[in-house]
């Protein structure tokens, strides 16, 4: 049978370069990077080498590199770290990934309104920061993982400093990191998310960029505290298959880039052609900007899981959201934060591509996917309840 592996958003395959960097590692770097005899300092040579490649990526200097389990502890010790070493709070915003809005809602902050937008309005973000006293990180996502907004976020850092002067601007960079400048990225922010999964390397493995000189607490003790050592009280990974993949992804950018939102776009035309009145667009109209890899619809009057299940048995792989929180296709708060009616909230539906997608799997999911969403009409309310 046909497949379509259309979760790229959620984890996409494993580069072979960064295949081949990792299994070099695991073969032949067994010491601890943080030891004293040659196995270790081998280890350590391929830890600071896989730093160096990050740092080139971003345009930071490798000590600024500081390597995590992922882009959630990434994000968690960015926000918890900057508002505990600043005596303040943090904020974020409603459509953020959850690793932004949890830290900051259980540190006394706060997730500020999209005010039913996936564009965040700059203007309104400072006047929405405003009201708040004793801000000390404002945590911004570079692209939307689950609608593909990309966000200015050169403008959002401004007006993020000038609605809460003297806060420091976190990037979650995540989502945007295999098809957005880093570099331009990293030159208006003060601390950047990364994590090797999304770019083709392996899981497991983050980075947080952390501009020289800005002070965080660590998230988690039990281990001698330095610049350039993991936050964490735990063996230092060796990301030198990270890197190769940050350095490959950075390297084709442009290219697959163009070939892949050639692609989102043809799936989109034929979804919402083929399943016209029930495969909605809840951007149409919205003057967005959209990363490349991105198509998310919604499915009117069908259920998100009874359709995830469908397209998962007709081989096609998709979400209706971020695949962090559980197993379970939860009902996506980036949506409701759109203001969406019930009936289309349900059948969130998100089909994201990677550097490894073909044609032959658009055709697949061009078969697949309309003939699902019209099979499945009416196994969730059209309109919302009196």
């Amino acid at each position: 049978m046909p497949t379509a592996y259309l979760d790229h958003a959620a984890s996409t395959p494993m580069r072979p370069e960064a295949l081949a960097a990792m299994t070099e590692v695991l073969a032949a770097v067994p010491g601890n990077p943080s030891g004293q005899h040659g196995w270790a300092r081998g280890a350590r040579r391929r830890l600071d080498d896989a730093r160096d490649l990050v740092a080139a990526a971003v345009g930071a200097r490798p000590s600024e590199v500081v390597f995590t389990s992922g882009g959630t502890e990434a994000d968690n010790l960015a926000i918890v770290g900057a508002a505990r070493a600043r005596a303040g709070v943090a904020a974020c915003f409603e459509t953020d990934h959850h690793a932004a809005i949890e830290p900051a809602r259980a540190g006394g902050g706060v997730a500020l309104s999209a005010h039913g937008r996936g564009r965040l309005d700059p203007e309104r973000v400072a006047a929405d920061l405003g009201r708040f006293e004793a801000v000390a990180v404002v945590s911004i996502c570079a692209v939307n993982n689950e609608l593909g907004v990309v966000q200015p976020v050169a403008e959002l850092a401004e007006a993020a400093r000038r609605g809460a002067p003297g806060a420091l601007v976190h990037v979650d960079a995540v989502a945007a990191a295999g098809w957005a400048d880093l570099e331009a990225i990293w030159e208006v922010a003060d601390l950047m998310s990364l994590s090797g999964h999304k770019v083709g390397g392996p899981k497991g493995i983050g980075a947080l960029v952390v501009r020289e000189g800005t002070a965080l607490e660590p998230t988690s003790l039990g281990a001698p505290r330095s610049a350039s050592s993991a936050p964490a009280p735990r063996t230092s990974p060796v990301p030198w298959g990270s890197g190769v993949a940050l350095e490959r992804t950075i390297q084709d950018r442009p290219d697959r880039a163009a070939r892949v939102a050639a692609m989102r776009d043809r799936l989109r035309a034929g979804v919402l052609g083929r399943a016209a009145g029930r495969a909605v667009d809840l951007l149409e109209g919205e003057a967005v900007e959209l990363a490349p890899h991105v198509l998310h619809l919604c499915a009117r009057g069908v259920h998100r899981e009874a359709l995830l299940l469908r397209l998962d048995a007709d081989g096609v792989a998709a979400s209706a959201g971020s695949s962090c929180a559980s197993g379970a296709p939860q009902r996506s708060h980036v949506v409701e934060a759109l203001c969406v009616p019930v009936g289309l909230r349900e059948g969130a539906l998100r089909l994201s591509l990677g550097w490894s997608t073909t044609e032959e799997e658009i055709d697949h999911a061009l078969a697949v996917v309309p003939e699902a969403i019209c099979d499945l009409a009416g196994t969730a309310p059209e309109e919302p309840a009196p």
